[in-house]
């Protein structure tokens, strides 16, 4: 497994990132919510320990924000807080499983090992676009087996427009399935995204995927 580990405690860490290794994982270890949501965002993880008492942005934000862009990787969350209230939040928040603060490192690592399991037991969703494909599951994109290394809004824009391909893609559509906000009518922020989302496609190879039908909004040809 590649595991992200989301902790501030040093010592905590620093033990988790070792044991980890010497258990034959891959470990990236990082101090801060704001680091790790990044982290999590733009890198993908088998699987990520989450401590929901951290610096800059708190664990239950960065969880909160993770499944709200639709990442769906497992995240086993770690704390000190040990209530069933509190294990509740976090359950509801998007975590796979909890586990308090101080613990076994063995049943850490059999917890781990365990919503990784269950995870990749899921079927893959993927959609296809010709010689493109988007992993729902890991957010990733490839176009004929190449990587295409997009945001998780763009990726989320692109999803919209396969999964109505031959179809117009109003604007409202895309502002109310990606930021899942009322739409005003009045920003240019999708336009933005779109010629980023056109760039990189036309830099891997497919320039013409995405067309803009004048007045109304968006559409890919049909497939």
């Amino acid at each position: 497994m590649h595991v992200l580990v989301i902790e501030d405690d040093r010592t905590i860490g620093k033990a988790l990132e070792r044991g980890l290794t010497e258990a034959g994982h891959e470990c990236v270890w990082v101090k801060n919510g704001r680091r790790g949501l990044d982290e999590a965002l733009s890198c993908h993880h088998d699987a990520v320990v989450l401590d929901l008492l951290l610096p800059e942005v708190r664990g239950l934000d960065v969880l909160r924000k993770l499944r709200a862009e639709g990442v769906r990787t497992p995240v086993l969350a770690l704390t000190a807080l040990g209530s069933v209230e509190e294990r509740v939040t976090g359950l509801k928040a998007g975590a796979d499983d909890y586990l308090v603060k101080p613990f076994a490192f063995p049943e850490l690592l059999a917890r781990l090992e365990a919503v990784h399991r269950r995870t990749a037991d899921r079927p893959a969703v993927v959609v296809h676009a010709g010689n493109m494909s988007l992993d729902l599951a890991s957010r990733r994109v490839t176009r004929d087996g190449q990587d295409i290394d997009l945001t998780p809004t763009e990726f989320s824009i692109l999803e919209l427009l396969l999964r109505f391909a031959g179809q117009v893609v109003t604007r409202k559509m895309l502002c109310e399935h990606v930021w899942d906000a009322n739409w005003e009518g009045f920003t240019n922020v999708i336009e933005v995204h779109i010629k980023r989302l056109r760039d990189k496609l036309a830099a891997a190879g497919d320039s013409d995927l995405i067309r803009t039908v004048r007045g109304r909004g968006y559409a890919v040809r049909a497939l």
